[in-house]
C-alpha cells in the first residue's frame, strides 16, 4: 500500500479559488497532482470535495471534460480492440483532446499551477486498464506499438515500430540491381518504355528478400539497407554482402527465422540467397550503412597486348590510388577525390590474352576504374602502369569483411 504524502492545508486555499467549476472528481483532484502523492486524482478529489463541503459532480456534468474521464474504459477497450491483430509485448498509450479543452485547462492551470494535463492522466489510467485486460506491459522508450486515442471521435491511431531482421546476401546471376530501381521515363508510375512495371528491371535483390518477409510478417511496406552495394553485373559471392530489411507495419513479430530464410531462398531461385538472419535494432540501420570494411574481389581483365601486366600488379599492391568519381556515375553523385589502399593484389590464372586477378580493397574502391584508369580519373591503375589499355570482363565481389569490420557488425 503506497503512504499517501500530501498538505491538505496547502492545497484548501488554491481549491477554493477553483471551486466555482464544476469539476468531477478526477479534474478536480488533478489541478494537484504534483502537491502530493499516494493516491489517484479521483481519491484526491474526493477528498478535496468532502473538505470544503463541495457538492459531487458526475463526469457527464463536468465543466472540463464533458464527460471523458468517464469514457477510460471504453477508450481501453477501443485500444485492445484495435492492437488485437498485431503481435506485441509492450506499448505506449497517447492520446488527443478536443482544443476547447485544452483552452480551459490552461485557465485553471493559471490559478493552481500544481496539476498535470489531461492527457498524461487519460494516458496513465487507460494504460493500466490495457495491462488488466491483456498482460502486456507499458514501455515509454521503445514499445512494439504506440495507440493513440482521439477522445472527441473514438478513433485508436497504431504506430507499429518496424522490424528489423539482419542478414547477408550473395548474388549468383547479373543483370540485377540490388535495390528496386524506379523507371527513368516515369519515376515509377508505369509507361510504355518500362512496359507499365514502373521499374528499370524486373526483379531486384531487394525484391526477392523482402517478397517473403513482408508477406510472412502481414507488413505494409519495406526498406532494404545494405551494407554498400555492388554493380548490377557483378556478382556478389563469398560470405555475402550484410543488409537489414526494414518492414514496416508487421503485424507479426515473431518470425522463425530459419523458416524465412529457407522461404527466401527457395523464392530466389538460385538467383539470390541469404544466410544468417537474425533480428536487428533500428540503431544498427546506421551503422551498416557507413561500416568501412574491405572487400576481396576477383577479376577477370582482357588486353590486346600484355605490357608489363605483372609488374604493375606488384607496383599496386599495398599502393594508395587517387579516385576522381567515375565518369560513368559523376552525373549522379559529388565530383571528388578520393584516395583509397590496394591491400593485396595477385594472379591467379594468365592466358593468351587474358588474366584473373584477386584484389583486396579498402570500402569504397572503385575496382573497374583502378583497372581501366577512366581515362586518367584514376592514378595510378593498373593500365597506366602496364602501358597498355586492360578492359575489365567479368568481376566479382568474393569476400566482404575483416577482423575489425565484423566486430563492427556484432555491436
Amino acid at each position: 500500500m503506497n503512504e499517501i504524502v500530501w498538505d491538505i492545508d496547502k492545497i484548501l486555499p488554491i481549491a477554493k479559488k477553483i471551486s466555482v467549476y464544476r469539476l468531477c472528481d478526477s479534474c478536480l483532484g488533478r489541478q494537484f497532482a504534483n502537491m502530493g502523492h499516494g493516491m489517484d486524482n479521483v481519491g484526491r478529489g474526493q477528498i478535496i470535495r468532502q473538505s470544503l463541503g463541495l457538492e459531487a459532480v458526475g463526469t457527464e456534468e463536468c465543466w472540463l471534460c464533458g464527460g471523458i474521464m468517464g469514457e477510460l474504459e471504453k477508450f481501453s477497450n477501443l485500444v485492445v480492440e484495435a492492437m488485437d491483430e498485431y503481435e506485441y509485448e509492450t506499448f505506449l498509450m497517447g492520446s488527443r483532446i478536443e482544443e476547447e479543452i485544452s483552452i480551459k485547462e490552461g485557465e485553471l492551470s493559471a490559478l493552481t499551477d500544481c496539476g498535470e494535463p489531461m492527457k498524461r492522466e487519460i494516458n496513465r489510467e487507460v494504460g493500466k486498464l490495457i495491462t488488466l485486460a491483456t498482460g502486456k506491459e507499458a514501455d515509454f522508450i521503445r514499445p512494439h506499438i504506440t495507440a493513440i486515442i482521439n477522445t472527441q471521435y473514438d478513433e485508436v491511431e497504431l504506430d507499429v515500430r518496424p522490424l528489423y531482421v539482419y542478414g547477408r546476401y550473395r548474388k549468383f546471376i547479373r543483370g540485377i540491381p540490388q535495390t528496386r530501381w524506379p523507371c527513368r521515363k516515369c519515376r515509377g508510375v508505369g509507361c510504355d518504355y518500362c512496359h507499365g512495371t514502373g521499374k528499370m528491371y524486373e526483379e531486384s535483390v531487394e525484391e526477392i528478400i523482402a517478397k517473403m518477409a513482408v508477406e510472412i510478417a502481414h507488413g505494409t511496406e519495406e526498406f532494404f539497407h545494405g551494407a554498400g552495394r555492388e554493380d548490377i553485373d557483378v556478382l556478389m559471392l563469398g560470405n555475402g554482402r550484410p543488409f537489414i530489411l526494414e518492414i514496416r507495419g508487421p503485424k507479426k513479430r515473431n518470425l522463425n527465422l530459419s523458416i524465412l530464410e529457407r522461404k527466401i531462398n527457395t523464392f530466389g531461385n538460385g538467383k539470390v540467397k541469404v544466410s544468417d538472419l537474425r533480428f536487428a535494432a533500428k540503431k544498427e540501420v546506421e551503422e551498416i550503412k557507413s561500416l568501412k570494411i574491405n572487400k576481396t574481389y576477383r577479376i577477370v581483365v582482357t588486353f590486346a597486348e600484355k605490357g608489363k601486366i605483372n609488374e604493375a600488379v606488384d607496383a599496386l599492391r599495398g599502393c594508395y590510388v587517387d579516385q576522381r568519381t567515375p565518369s560513368r556515375v559523376v552525373h549522379r553523385r559529388a565530383d571528388k577525390i578520393r584516395k583509397r589502399r590496394i591491400l593485396d593484389m595477385k594472379v591467379e590464372e594468365e592466358r593468351m590474352d587474358e588474366m584473373t586477378l584477386t584484389v583486396t580493397a579498402e570500402s569504397g574502391t572503385y575496382i573497374k576504374e583502378m583497372v581501366t584508369g577512366d581515362n586518367g580519373r584514376t592514378e595510378p591503375s593498373l593500365s597506366g602502369l602496364a602501358g597498355c589499355p586492360i578492359k575489365v570482363k567479368r568481376l566479382d565481389v568474393v569476400g566482404i569483411g575483416d577482423e575489425d569490420g565484423e566486430k563492427i557488425e556484432r555491436n
